[in-house]
């Protein structure tokens, strides 16, 4: 069995820190939305906001272990040109690759789908179903096909920016434009990831870690007015569909 990282020689190892960033942002924002659900439990959205940030950050989890094994030689590895190849047949290294990717891809779709959903209130067992089939398709066919899981993450996280851009309209928050941006430039790294040439899939890396890094930054800020009820939306709590809109001064 063969497997292709498509990672460039000088990159390696850079990617894994990058996912190791994005884990510490993504378990932040998940105790954040945690915490300010404990203090307002009528908003049901922050625990689903904690939930779906958590499953993503376990994802990038799942992909930093098996990235670390396959790079650094727990197998029978070489490198050739600007991949990893490794020709064993049935290894525990084999077994580590499919397994590590496959919660890798499943975790991160749960965990957008979760955000998805977060401000669509209708739910229909249809639609569901549906799109529930058409993740596993692509979770499941992108060990060979690889750019179906990237191409369904990025159908997601468009339908999440359109989501936030709608509710930017009515409430004209911050931390709201703030969102619009950290999962518009999240897709643009997806769609990135879609290419498969080495340079692009790095440019991609680096295009999620301005992403988290926004992120972080949005994450700070709530910290450090989470106590705070303020009808500027300056704490998480008016990050998303909070009804209330800004004052006019």
């Amino acid at each position: 069995m063969v497997k292709l990282v498509l990672t460039p020689d000088w990159f390696l190892g850079f990617d894994v820190l990058i996912e190791a960033f994005s884990f510490i942002v993504l378990a932040i924002f998940c105790a954040l939305s945690i915490r300010n659900y404990r203090m307002d439990r009528e908003k049901k959205s922050l625990l689903y906001a904690g939930l779906g940030f958590g499953l993503i950050a376990l994802a990038q989890i799942a992909t930093i272990i098996t990235k670390v094994v396959l790079y650094y030689d727990f197998g029978i590895d070489q490198q050739i040109g600007q991949a990893i190849v490794s020709s064993q047949i049935l290894s525990s290294v084999d077994i580590f690759y499919h397994v590590g990717f496959f919660f890798y891809r499943f975790l991160t779709l749960a965990g957008l789908y979760i955000i998805y959903r977060i401000h669509n209130t209708r739910t229909y067992l249809g639609d569901i179903l549906v799109f529930g089939y058409f993740v596993l398709l692509s979770i499941l066919a992108s060990t060979e096909i690889y750019y179906l899981f990237h191409l369904t993450a990025l159908a997601i996280l468009l339908l999440i920016t359109r989501n936030y851009y709608g509710i930017y309209k009515e409430n004209h928050f911050t931390n709201t434009a703030i969102l619009v941006t950290v999962f518009g430039i999240l897709a643009l790294s997806q769609l990135l990831f879609i290419f498969s040439q080495e340079t692009i899939q790095a440019s991609a890396n680096l295009v999620e870690l301005i992403s988290y890094t926004i992120l972080l930054l949005l994450a700070i800020k709530l910290g450090k007015n989470g106590k705070k009820k303020k009808s500027d939306g300056d704490n998480i709590r008016h990050a998303g569909g909070n009804s209330a809109k800004r004052r006019k001064h």
